[in-house]
């Protein structure tokens, strides 16, 4: 009989089934950069290994190596480790724990092969990961910024940086890690000789665009060992001074943890304080944006007053005002339409109840 590679329950179940569980988990990330001969058989061999733990999460594997966000149970924890550094690229490999979580994050184990655990866009075949950055810890981030000499790149999405960044961290204004390596690139000319620092969310990002930098002529490329996440950790481990101010935006279900009190962007229908990001209600949008509590009642966690409508239909008539609607990366990006987004901005964007996607 085949070993079980592939989920078989509906989403619905699988998180009453979450919701239900009598223990707690515990949510990680790592990843690592290395050479996988045959991804579609280290996929297979990761998905029976890791579902007969009880795990759940997102896995990426590519030719170039692995990408993980997953959940563990915890009385699972160390058979989990003892799996996972049997793999000798993975063994002792840095594991980020979350440090605002609920263990809530993910319901089902989905592990995908993937072109590149991060696409990037570079053609060039003599880049390689081989030369990338230095990595810096907590402490010796800390240090560097206060060196004049220093320049700090964010190497995440504009919804990422909006509610949480380091203190005088440049954003690089594109929706894709791909648009962004260029950009960095052109965004730095001119400062080849001083300390460029980047990071990302949990390290994977900045950790190739350190190697980027390097192969476009850079020298000192320093990036953020395991990231903002890793970070976060080690500052209140060793009670330093966050220079992280804000959320940290995360990819699974919680969509941020609270490093620091800040609350640094606005709601994106009144222009109030608020940094939560909610995912609009319309199956037919699911548009990624912040809303408050207030809006969140009043539009009913719908981003428009159109989409708020449409949740109200039939559900035929909602299934057939989405069918055939690519949502792709359905994200309000503020920047697109001006710096600042007046209130009820996000209304704008939906014209009718009979396009609910915007389109």
């Amino acid at each position: 009989m085949m070993p079980l590679l592939h989920n078989r329950i509906s989403n619905a179940e699988l998180k009453a089934l979450l919701y239900a569980e009598p223990f707690k988990r515990v949510t990680i990330s790592f990843y690592n950069y290395f050479a996988i001969q045959n991804p579609q058989e280290f996929r297979d061999y990761l998905y029976k290994h890791l579902h007969a733990l009880q795990v759940f999460g997102r896995i990426y594997v590519a030719f170039e190596g692995i990408n993980a966000q997953i959940s563990v149970p915890e009385h699972n924890f160390e058979a989990f480790k003892t799996f996972l550094y049997s793999i000798p690229a993975l063994n002792n490999i840095r594991l980020n724990i979350a440090v605002d979580d609920d263990g809530k994050s993910f319901w089902v184990l989905k592990v995908k092969v993937r072109e590149k655990i991060v696409a990037d866009g570079i053609q060039d075949p003599n880049f390689s990961m081989e030369n990338k950055g230095k990595y810096v810890d907590a402490v010796a981030m800390n240090q560097l910024l206060q060196d004049p000499n220093t320049v700090v790149i964010d190497m995440r999405n504009h919804y990422e940086y909006e509610v949480g960044h380091f203190e005088n961290a440049i954003e690089i204004p594109s929706d894709t890690f791909r648009d962004q390596l260029p950009m960095a690139v052109d965004m730095m000319e001119g400062n080849e000789d001083r300390n460029i620092i980047m990071y990302c969310t949990g390290g994977i990002r900045c950790e190739k665009a350190s190697a980027y930098m390097l192969h476009k002529g850079f020298k000192n490329v320093y990036h953020l060992e395991g990231g903002i996440i890793n970070y976060a950790k080690q500052v209140k481990e060793a009670g330093l001074e966050s220079k992280f101010i804000g959320k940290n935006f995360v990819f699974d279900n919680r969509l941020g943890e609270r490093i620091t009190p800040h609350i640094l962007a606005k709601c994106h229908q009144c222009g109030a304080p608020c940094d939560v990001h909610t995912n609009c209600k319309n199956d037919g949008c699911h548009l990624l944006f912040i809303q408050c509590e207030k809006c969140a009642a009043t539009y009913e966690g719908c981003c428009s007053k159109a989409c708020q409508s449409t949740i109200h239909m039939p559900v035929e008539r909602q299934k057939q005002l989405r069918s055939g609607i690519d949502k792709g990366q359905n994200i309000f990006n503020k920047s697109k339409v001006r710096l600042r987004p007046r209130p009820n901005e996000i209304n704008d964007i939906h014209t009718s109840a009979e396009a609910p996607n915007g389109a």
